[in-house]
């Protein structure tokens, strides 16, 4: 039974309304996101119409801004977004959803303006807008717009889709749009597709940036834009419609016997019930060279799914052991185990480690290895071939460090130096930090080593690390390093 001092809605409703109140003030004082959710909430007791107030008020608010939001902004703009869409949600779209499909339209026009000024590298920003896509389609769903009109509003979006925001829009809308707004919205893109860029007025063309050919001028750029919205959206409209021809038509004869748009349009067959025809665009597609370039995964997929389709399941089950090979993709080889007699697989796990084991690449078999919990293999490979260890990939090896750590201490300290070597080796100061805490961790596993064989000790290790870059006082002084009673 939960205590009585347990932070949750039954707790706080013995605190009573008039306490509550006190204390929403008093936490909302300095902090502008509280005040407007609470100004949003109050809103809705007096009808859905000062919601939409309050929400337009504060969608023009953000559309005037020209601040710049940094990273440690960031956090604020988001939760002020989605405040935002979630009244329009949760407030107006049960009550108006009308007036809700509106609002949301006005609030994805804002993406470009908070685009232009925000630091979005964490994607949440993004993340926002795409969740507010989903929720215009369930809100269009509701309001049943007139479909042409809808598509009218979805043709403005997609030809002003700098940011991606409205990636999805077509799918989406689609149950909204129906089968006449997608064939407005169709004659619209067609239409599109048949204009021309004209140039300026002074007839000169601007540059706007080099490719490999030289030069791209601004009409050559926009030109590419326009052809590429209009393919994008007929392919969405293919897939609504349920059209795998037009989808097909989309990409010419040579970009179809690319292996990832050759496995998109094989799945569309498949899914057609057209399965030979899918078989001969994968077959078209088959990757070329000498079968040790790890394959398309798309591509394998596919291959492997139209096989099935065509009952030929030795065969699939040859293109996924062949795909784990070339790929050491684990998720064929989970695949292909679970295909095989009861104890057969145990024998196909055990020929499939040792094939990781002698992959050229190590990082790729580490990797693995670590993933499929096959950690004495993992540290046995480390312990044979640590001179190839490359410590600029610690996406790789710091993982393995940490697997390795409890019962391959050994292994787990060669990993460990190879990202302490590099960052020192390469004067990587931003990696500085890492390393040394790197090198505390060498110092504690040290202790349960039981055995250095022809590896360095730790103390001979630590006295070279000091010989060859003992200048470097950005390392020696990282705040890791400096405590009483560690490593100097």
């Amino acid at each position: 039974m939960a205590s009585k001092t347990t932070l949750n809605a039954r707790n706080l409703e013995a605190l009573g309304a008039k306490r509550l109140a006190e204390l929403l003030i008093e936490l909302s004082t300095g902090d502008a996101a509280a005040k407007r959710r609470l100004r949003l909430e109050l809103a809705g007791t007096t009808g859905t119409g000062e919601v939409v107030r309050e929400i337009r008020k504060r969608l023009t608010a953000i559309a005037k801004s020209r601040s710049h939001v940094d990273w440690q902004k960031r956090k604020a703009l988001v939760k002020d977004l989605d405040t935002q869409r979630r009244a329009i949600v949760e407030q107006v779209a049960k009550g108006d959803p009308a007036e809700a499909l509106e609002l949301m339209w006005r609030f994805l026009g804002l993406a470009d303006s908070v685009f232009e000024r925000c630091d979005d590298s964490s994607g949440t920003v993004s993340a926002v807008f795409a969740t507010a896509v989903a929720d215009l389609g369930e809100i269009a769903t509701a309001a049943q717009p007139e479909p042409a009109r809808l598509a009218d509003e979805v043709f403005q979006a997609l030809t002003d889709n700098g940011y991606g925001q409205y990636d999805d829009l077509i799918e989406v809308l689609a149950p909204a749009l129906g089968l006449e707004g997608l064939e407005h919205l169709k004659s619209r893109m067609l239409a599109l597709a048949g204009q021309s860029v004209g140039r300026s007025s002074s007839g000169k063309q601007q540059v706007v940036g080099y490719g490999l050919s030289g030069p791209v001028y601004a009409d050559e750029m926009a030109e590419r834009s326009r052809q590429s919205t209009v393919r994008l959206a007929l392919m969405d409209i293919a897939d609504a419609q349920g059209d795998v021809d037009a989808f097909i038509r989309q990409y010419d004869e040579r970009a179809r016997k690319m292996p990832k748009i050759a496995a998109e349009i094989a799945r569309r067959l498949l899914a057609a019930g057209r399965t030979e025809e899918a078989w001969q665009t994968i077959e078209a597609a088959t990757p070329k060279g000498s079968g040790r370039d790890a394959p398309d995964l798309d591509w394998a997929d596919a291959h492997i799914e139209v096989l099935e389709a065509l009952g030929r399941a030795e065969e699939a089950q040859a293109a996924r052991w062949s795909t784990f090979e070339q790929a050491l993709s684990a998720e064929h080889l989970r695949a292909f185990l679970k295909r095989l007699p009861d104890f057969e697989d145990l024998e196909a796990e055990e020929r499939a480690l040792a094939h990781v084991e002698r992959h050229r690449s190590l990082l790729h078999a580490l990797a693995f290895l670590v993933s499929w919990s096959a950690l004495d293999r993992a540290a046995a490979l480390v312990l044979r071939r640590a001179k190839e260890l490359d410590g600029d990939h610690y996406e790789v090896l710091t993982p393995a460090a940490d697997a390795l750590s409890a019962r391959h201490p050994l292994a787990a300290t060669l990993v460990l130096r190879a990202m302490i070597d590099f960052a020192l080796s390469h004067s990587r100061a931003s990696r500085y930090r890492h390393a040394a805490r790197h090198l505390l961790e060498c110092e504690s596993l040290a202790t349960s080593v039981p055995d250095w064989g022809d590896v360095e000790t730790q103390g001979a290790y630590l006295a070279r690390l000091k010989k060859q870059h003992g200048r470097k006082s950005a390392f020696w002084s990282s705040p890791e390093l400096t405590k009483p009673g560690l490593v100097r």
